[in-house]
């Protein structure tokens, strides 16, 4: 027997693949026997040391177009609402801060998965604290004091550290999946491939229960 494989799957708020990849990961997960470590961050400070000032969907008008339909497609085809937002890239950043307050409390799956419903698949503005603050409460949480502490020194700290790692680990994009051995797979589409990946890599290194 071997040892549970973990797969680490890093996602920005802002962006339309990692919603797909959200909305489905944890099942996939979950059916493949493969631990899974959610890991959301900013890609704004990546695109910044490329030079870049917003998302390249943003900066070439017909990249972005075939986004906008390759999403419209995707996401039918998943069985997904989707809408896309009045603003494009959202700003993200207090989602991330609050998502990763619940990394080791429990809550940021069910949290991710509704704020990308929020963003995606109602067009609402994930940037506004009353958009934020119902999803927390749904969640059987305080909202007032999960904002509060999101928002604190300490936990701001925390996901500019998050932000040194990406760069660290040669991260680009979102969705980005690293199995145990280091090996990346960006982008939605990828999910199954890192799923089999870490299963093999598991089985080769014969990890003792």
């Amino acid at each position: 027997m071997i040892r549970q494989p973990i797969l680490e799957f890093w996602y920005e708020f802002a962006s339309t693949y990692s919603y797909l990849a959200a909305m489905r990961v944890e099942k996939a997960a979950e059916a493949a026997g493969i631990q899974l470590l959610w890991r959301p961050f900013l890609l704004g400070p990546i695109f910044k040391a490329q030079g870049w000032e917003t998302s390249p969907f943003a900066l070439h008008p017909d990249k972005g177009r075939y986004m906008w339909r390759d999403m419209e497609r995707e996401a039918a085809r998943l069985g997904l609402p989707f809408y896309r937002p009045k603003s494009f890239p959202q700003n993200g950043v207090l989602a991330a801060r609050i998502a990763l307050l619940g990394v080791d409390r429990g809550w940021t799956p069910a949290f991710t998965r509704a704020v990308y419903t929020a963003e995606f698949g109602e067009a609402q503005d994930i940037a506004d604290p009353e958009v934020l603050g119902p999803i927390l409460t749904d969640l059987g949480l305080d909202a007032q004091a999960v904002i509060a502490e999101a928002q604190t020194d300490c936990n701001k700290q925390r996901l500019r550290r998050m932000g040194d790692e990406v760069l660290s680990r040669g991260i680009f994009g979102a969705p980005t999946f690293f199995t145990e051995d280091g090996e990346m797979f960006w982008g939605n589409d990828r999910l199954e491939q890192a799923l089999d990946w870490a299963i093999a890599q598991a089985r080769r290194s014969d990890w003792p229960v």
